[in-house]
């Protein structure tokens, strides 16, 4: 051997184990054929996915895209040791942002950078990508595994996830019709989903609680386990209510910025959302939160969901049909207020009763 064959660095020594990235490809494989639909049936290792727009069934689509993360819900599953559901948080955030427009999600693309690769702490989130994108109904067709060292310590990883759905021309939301009296729905949530986990860790410091004790509010659960509970997907529930009655005129999904911030995104500047809250049934996770962090109640709207994960807004005498093909397919819709006048400036959000928390 040379001197400079001793000497000489290779990529393992600089931290990037190439061996590592392949064993998970392989590990992942079953997988990502698990998510195979129309559209959508080739395998993970080419340099871009394929998506065939006929095959799907589409004749002249619109295609509407969305990307997101985790947020530091990512530094509680780090922490507690437990990778399995990020990965359905990921594919939520991004395909009901797609639902909400109307819009069918086709595929999603991954991105997993962590400093040291673990072939099955990869693998772990990548089945839970899988898994919510078979909720979904679409395909996960590529993605990017970047082990980067020096960039991220110990354990530490971040996720963000790529979504493109799709919706025939002239059939996206919200629709131009949204009038004064039309019907506010809300789909409860899981949780608090994928958002205000700054705050919720800042809370469970106060707690003095750790990961692995008890969670106060979920019996049978470890605290990390509770505050883990994925994010509710809606798609399927949405597209079949939308395509069984029609009459669906806006969504809103409702992440950061709670109610306040979301549900006037969907509305005409001369409209606004009248709330009832106490028609809320917030999950007890959300009166822990709120009770060991003294978290005011205008506050606890701005930051989670407390309890509705989506809303939907329909004409007054189409609000039971609506009803009834949501509850065909295992929600269970509240009626949650009315379209009313907003005058200039005024809040496109506002709220009768009080959060039962």
């Amino acid at each position: 051997m040379s001197q400079s064959d001793k000497n000489g660095l290779t990529y393992s020594d600089a931290g990037v184990d190439i061996d590592a990235g392949n064993a998970m490809v392989e590990k992942i494989k079953p997988a990502v054929r698990s998510t195979r639909r129309p559209g959508a049936d080739g395998e993970i290792g080419g340099f871009g996915g394929l998506f065939d727009l006929k095959a799907a069934g589409f004749r002249d689509p619109v295609l509407v895209a969305a990307n997101d993360g985790v947020g530091t819900k990512l530094k509680i599953a780090i922490d507690a040791d437990f990778h399995d559901t990020v990965g359905i948080d990921l594919v939520a955030m991004c395909v009901n942002d797609l639902v909400v427009q109307g819009a069918e999600p086709l595929f999603f693309l991954d991105y997993f950078a962590t400093g040291k690769l673990d072939p099955d702490q990869g693998a772990a989130i990548v089945e839970g990508i899988a898994a919510g994108c078979r909720e979904a109904g679409c395909a996960l067709i590529g993605g990017e595994t970047a082990e980067m060292p020096g960039m991220y310590k110990g354990g530490d990883y971040d996720l963000a996830g790529f979504a493109v759905g799709a919706a025939e021309r002239g059939q996206l939301l919200p629709s131009g019709d949204i009038a004064e009296g039309d019907v506010i729905l809300g789909l409860a949530s899981s949780g608090v989903h994928s958002n205000g986990f700054s705050l919720v860790r800042k809370i469970v410091e106060r707690s003095g609680l750790g990961w692995a004790d008890p969670a106060p509010f979920a019996e049978g659960k470890s605290l990390g386990e509770a505050l883990l509970t994925p994010t509710r997907i809606y798609v399927k529930p949405l597209l079949s209510a939308i395509r069984k009655t029609g009459a669906l005129k806006a969504l809103a999904h409702i992440t950061g910025g709670g109610f306040p911030e979301n549900i006037p995104r969907v509305l005409p500047r001369h409209l606004a959302a009248e709330i009832d809250l106490g028609a809320i049934n917030p999950p007890a996770v959300f009166s822990w939160l709120a009770t060991v962090g003294g978290v005011a109640e205008h506050e606890m709207l701005r930051t989670f969901n407390c309890g509705i994960g989506m809303i939907v807004v329909t004409a007054a005498d189409k609000a039971d049909e609506v009803m009834a093909a949501l509850s065909a397919e295992g929600e269970k819709p509240v009626r949650l207020g009315r379209m009313v006048a907003r005058a200039e400036g005024a809040a496109g959000t506002i709220y009768k009763g009080k959060l039962g928390l």
